[in-house]
């Protein structure tokens, strides 16, 4: 088994932009990902498919990069597409942030925020552990789910388990990883899976209309799951997940108190138009900074 002792030399991530520390820890620590984790030396670990990675930024807003030295090739392939696989540039160029001032400010407040490109399936994963969890729950979920059930990919990592995987694990073992009532569904959708060869293949290129559709087949996905896979493991820009942020983003901000998860994901795929998602990581990261920033006033008040 390889070791995880050997790591690469720091590098430059490859068409990364400068970012800022808060945009940084937004972009892997804001609920797209489920898998990055801060080390004691200030780096952050991630994980996907086969790939580890560290990264840690520079001072001047330089990201760096290194990995385990065996899969260091791979990473070197991968991590830019996963990270910036998006032309983040001219999506926000075609967002309506000069006719929208508050998208305007969200835009200033995370210069470099972009859409992660994740693998499908593990994204389908994560975000079936999601129902009614915070993100450091999910991220507990699914470290135990690797823990216990993912292959080694080294001495000190393992990947997630496979969905061919999770479909021969029993019920009671996946409850066993904190899941809840969210087991039944991983279990169930593991079976549909195992039965229909190619389905989650033919999900992730199908228009999005369609593959949104076929997501909601899935036990335990509604809407807004299926926004969020499509949207973080598809790389469907016009995906628009709504959650507890953005409903109260919307009511705040666009006057849209009282509309239903429906009413707002409409709203926002016609007034963000074909990039409404980027628009939404926007209005998701402002949102949550904003209360933050809120409960320490009121704690020193």
């Amino acid at each position: 088994m390889p070791s995880a002792s050997s790591w690469s030399d720091w590098k430059p991530v490859p068409g990364a932009p400068v970012l800022n520390p808060a945009t940084f820890a937004e972009l892997i620590d804001g609920g797209q990902a489920f898998r990055w984790q801060l080390q004691p030396d200030g780096t952050w670990l991630g994980i996907w498919s086969i790939c580890i990675v560290r990264l840690q930024l520079s001072p001047t807003g330089i990201l760096h990069w290194s990995a385990p030295t065996p899969l260091a090739t791979r990473v070197s392939t991968e991590l830019p597409a996963y990270l910036f696989g998006h032309d983040t540039r001219a999506a926000l160029d075609a967002l309506p942030w000069r006719s929208d001032p508050h998208l305007a400010r969200c835009l200033a407040a995370f210069p470099g925020l972009t859409i992660l490109r994740q693998p499908f399936g593990e994204t389908l994963l994560g975000f079936l552990c999601s129902a009614t969890k915070q993100i450091v729950q999910i991220k507990q979920m699914i470290a135990l789910l690797a823990e216990r059930h993912g292959a080694h990919l080294n001495d000190s990592h393992r990947r997630l388990p496979t969905w061919a995987e999770i479909a021969a694990i029993p019920e009671t073992d996946l409850r066993a990883c904190l899941l809840g009532f969210r087991a039944r569904y991983i279990h169930q959708t593991a079976r549909f899976l195992a039965a229909r060869p190619g389905w989650l293949e033919e999900t992730e290129v199908a228009p999005y209309a369609v593959a949104k559709i076929r997501l909601c087949e899935l036990p335990g996905v509604g809407e807004k799951v299926a926004d969020c896979v499509l949207l973080f493991g598809a790389g469907r820009l016009e995906a628009f997940p709504v959650d507890t942020w953005i409903i109260k983003a919307m009511a705040r901000r666009y006057g849209l108190d009282g509309w239903t998860p429906a009413q707002i994901a409409h709203f926002g795929r016609t007034h963000f138009g074909a990039y409404a998602g980027l628009a939404q990581q926007y209005l998701f990261a402002y949102e949550r900074a904003a209360a933050q920033r809120e409960r320490s006033i009121n704690s020193t008040s």
